[in-house]
């Protein structure tokens, strides 16, 4: 029988020892705190995992084709599955990227797709996170220190082992490799997740490195090593937001971008990960489409669905929202982080009008969901109190020479008894993913 990890206070103090922190900005200030871990893990039997794993290679490898098609030929534009002015208004899409095919044709190399489950135990996606998705390493540190903390229980309980993140990425960066290092770029220390960048380059093997210390020459990437010399570059996990990635291409004012690293991918000299442009997929109001892009490309029905949504941009849509609004969770497509979220039962009269005012003056800038009450999961509180909070589960998908899930996961809990929303930077914690072998 499985026993949770009885040793977080332990835990948690060696997560502050090592460094397993997050930085946010807030007001001008960077403030740097620990993710709080709590002990009480998530179980996922097997049967329900390989579920799970067949769903999210399907809608990853739509995404990816999505991708691959609209850069390239725009089929599904052209047969109207998705709308021309929906994709091309997207803030993540990038007009540089038009007729760029990455490497091996693949865009979205690691993929975060965050699901909840349901009372009636259904799993619903409710977000796919295609641009730079952050946390893995957090359940892979909590799962290294809990084996320190509580070796037996490891021992002897049926966990899949989640130690081979670190050779299921190597082996992504290796496959698009264009011939040179891996080389995992960071802004600094300064950033929201430095631990995981240093971190992930120690189990893959890459150099963590600045922009300063990257350049590019005739089209092609190089490292300067701290003696001088320069090391070709064949793949960049990058880890900064597309428009700063180099400032002769997108913003000028960027200072942690390498200048022409566009012209090198554009050469096919340099696999960047995950692909620039790929915001034109994770786009919350695209996320509408998936669906339909699964039926589109590959034939098959969605193994697992979507939250039930709504579209303002469709006249349908837009009244039902209006006349609901009150009902649903009303999303900003373009915010992230758990930001831009407003449940209608939460908002005043006044405020439900300026709501709706400002989706009928800004439809495309909205999607709207009915509210999934989704599964609480017991977490232990600072008093040591067994207390049931909301969590959901992001899944990390990784495609090189085929997709892959991996067998873990990092399942993010809100603190806030009243709350929905688990992300790090409001507040939630997070507990490690035990998938079962058996």
């Amino acid at each position: 029988m499985i026993t949770p990890v009885a040793n977080a206070a332990e835990i948690n103090q060696l997560m502050a020892r090592y460094g397993v922190k997050f930085g946010i900005y807030k007001n001008g200030t960077f403030k740097e705190q620990l993710f709080p871990f709590d002990a009480v893990p998530r179980i996922i039997p097997k049967a329900e995992f390989e579920v799970l794993e067949k769903g999210l290679i399907q809608r990853v490898d739509a995404l990816n084709r999505f991708l691959l098609d609209v850069y390239g030929d725009k089929n599904i534009i052209r047969d109207g599955v998705v709308p021309e002015d929906f994709v091309f208004l997207s803030s993540g899409y990038l007009p540089q990227c038009e007729g760029i095919a990455p490497p091996k044709g693949i865009y979205s190399h690691i993929s975060g797709i965050d699901l909840v489950q349901a009372k009636d135990k259904s799993w619903y996606i409710l977000e796919d996170n295609l641009r730079i998705p952050s946390g893995a390493s957090y359940p892979l540190i909590a799962r290294e220190l809990s084996r320190i903390a509580s070796p037996q229980v490891f021992a002897t309980s049926r966990i899949r082992d989640n130690r081979n993140y670190g050779v299921l990425l190597k082996k992504t960066m290796d496959f698009v490799n264009c011939g040179g290092i891996n080389v995992i770029l960071t802004p600094g220390r300064y950033n929201a997740a430095y631990f995981e960048h240093s971190y992930l380059a120690e189990r893959t093997d890459a150099v963590l490195a600045q922009a300063h210390e990257l350049f590019v020459e005739q089209d092609v990437l190089y490292y300067r090593d701290y003696s001088g010399g320069k090391t070709r570059v064949g793949t960049l996990y990058r880890r900064i937001a597309d428009e700063y990635l180099d400032p002769l291409n997108f913003l000028p004012e960027s200072l942690i971008g390498i200048p022409n690293l566009l012209d090198a991918y554009r050469a096919g000299n340099v696999a960047i990960l995950n692909a620039p442009g790929n915001g034109a997929a994770d786009d919350k109001g695209i996320y509408y489409f998936v669906p339909k892009m699964i039926r589109y490309y590959l034939n098959e029905e969605p193994i697992l669905q979507n939250a039930p949504t709504y579209l303002p941009f469709y006249e349908e849509d837009r009244s039902y929202v209006l006349e609901h609004l009150e009902e649903l969770v009303v999303k900003d497509v373009a915010e992230a982080g758990g930001y831009g979220v407003v449940f209608g039962n939460a908002l005043s009269e006044r405020q439900l009008a300026d709501l709706k005012q400002t989706i009928l003056a800004e439809p495309r800038r909205f999607i709207a969901q009915e509210v999934i009450d989704f599964c609480d999961l017991p977490v232990i509180d600072e008093d040591g109190n067994e207390v049931m909070r909301k969590a959901d589960l992001r899944a990390f998908v990784l495609t090189g020479e085929k997709t892959e899930v991996w067998a873990s996961g990092l399942t993010r809990f809100s603190r806030n008894p009243e709350s929905f929303v688990v992300n790090s930077s409001q507040g939630g914690g997070f507990k490690d993913t035990w998938v079962l072998s058996q």
